[in-house]
């Protein structure tokens, strides 16, 4: 066999099997909602982050006659020739949603966060970031070139103790998740605003997770905690809750302006399609005119973390529509994930590096399109594998 400089590649997948991180691609050949067809299989699904229910039911029709009327591709930058009148009016909504003066389209999330993070922190700076902090914002920390400060998950004690030492930096940024995306807790945003203030530092909150359904008007975790004025810079996505793609920041008129000239995934990327501004513009005025289908999925994702503890599963501090049952060991969670896939339903197994060791999971994305019977499955389904086990907890104390 000749010698290719890609032989090694081989040798590390194996290696990634042999301690179940190995992950495999998947054909999904139904629409993105509650029952979905995987690899020919029909499952129910709580994999999507569709929390409202609005991927497969609600968007079709306006992407369609945005189609027929803007045409598909962009063609260019937003700087260059790329950004339309709907992008234009998306914008517009969106600030207004926010209540804030201005925001600013990026095509996915990830973009948004590595755009925001870039154009505020440098060489010379200093970025304070969760440890349980999304990918995204990882990788915009490294790109930045800013002094990186990674802070215990959720310990505003370590915080308290860094942010005095800063005083020699040009800017000091704290960002995190509002929501976090594995264990579904929330940040503690009141104690992180207060921080801010008393450091000088600004604060980045990437409510992804959060957008459309908590806060009063599903603007997200900083609406909850009722501390908007104290977050400087907000970024969200128009593919979770909004059932659509793209991401956003949202901010002052001049933040905005800022990130649009220096944001290297907003400058050096071809605009979205303008199709896709007509979905969130559709989204975002369901998400405001129809509350109830935010207050339901919590009421729901409430009651379905009390029956998954009552029979046994740790559910971590899950305060949201995300619901992890947490395992410890990528093999058993697997494990876990096939058995409930041979059951009908499809339950992500997460795994380092998304989680960090010793802490792999299950993660029920709850939608308001799931229906308590569909719950209530699921329920039984995972019962049935704790008895499986003989009643044992799916994590013991010396996995976590």
């Amino acid at each position: 066999m000749s010698h290719s400089p890609l032989n090694w590649i081989d040798e590390e997948l194996r290696e990634l099997d042999a301690v179940g991180l190995r992950r495999r691609l998947t054909t999904r050949s139904s629409s993105q909602a509650a029952r979905i067809v995987v690899d020919g299989q029909e499952l129910i699904n709580f994999g999507s982050n569709d929390y409202l229910g609005l991927a497969a039911e609600c968007l079709n029709d306006v992407v369609i006659d945005a189609i027929r009327t803007h045409g598909w591709g962009s063609g260019a930058s937003a700087l260059v020739t790329g950004r339309g009148s709907l992008h234009a009016e998306l914008e517009a909504a969106l600030a207004d949603f926010e209540g804030t003066e201005a925001a600013l389209l990026f095509p996915s999330g990830f973009a948004a966060n590595v755009g925001a993070i870039t154009s505020l922190a440098s060489k010379g700076d200093v970025v304070f970031s969760d440890a349980k902090n999304h990918a995204s914002i990882i990788d915009g920390c490294r790109l930045s070139g800013a002094r990186i400060q990674i802070y215990p998950h959720g310990d505003l004690d370590y915080l308290r103790m860094m942010l005095p030492q800063a005083s020699a930096f040009r800017r000091r940024l704290i960002v995190t998740d509002g929501l976090f995306s594995m264990d579904g807790d929330l940040a503690p945003l009141c104690d992180l605003a207060a921080l801010a203030e008393q450091f000088d530092a600004m604060l980045m909150v990437d409510e992804a997770h959060a957008t459309g359904v908590f806060g009063d008007r599903g603007r997200g975790t900083a609406e909850y905690w009722g501390v908007e004025e104290a977050v400087h810079v907000r970024v969200g996505t128009l593919s979770k809750a909004a059932g659509s793609i793209g991401g956003f920041v949202a901010g002052s008129r001049s933040l905005i302006e800022w990130i649009a000239n220096r944001a290297r995934p907003y400058v050096f990327s071809t605009a979205p399609p303008e199709a896709i501004a007509a979905a969130g513009l559709a989204a975002m005025k369901r998400i405001q005119e129809e509350p109830h289908r935010r207050t339901e999925l919590l009421s729901r994702a409430d009651r379905l973390r009390r029956r998954l503890m009552a029979i046994g599963c740790d559910t971590g501090e899950s305060a949201s529509q995300i619901i992890p049952i947490m395992i410890g060991e990528p093999e058993a969670t697997m494990r876990f994930n096939a058995s409930l896939r041979e059951s009908g339903f499809f339950v992500p197994g997460i795994r380092p590096p998304t989680v960090p060791e010793g802490e792999s999971l299950l993660r029920i994305s709850l939608s308001y399109a799931h229906t308590d019977d569909m719950i209530g499955a699921l329920v039984q389904a995972i019962e049935r594998l704790l008895l499986v086990r003989g009643g044992e907890p799916l994590m013991d104390a010396n996995e976590h």
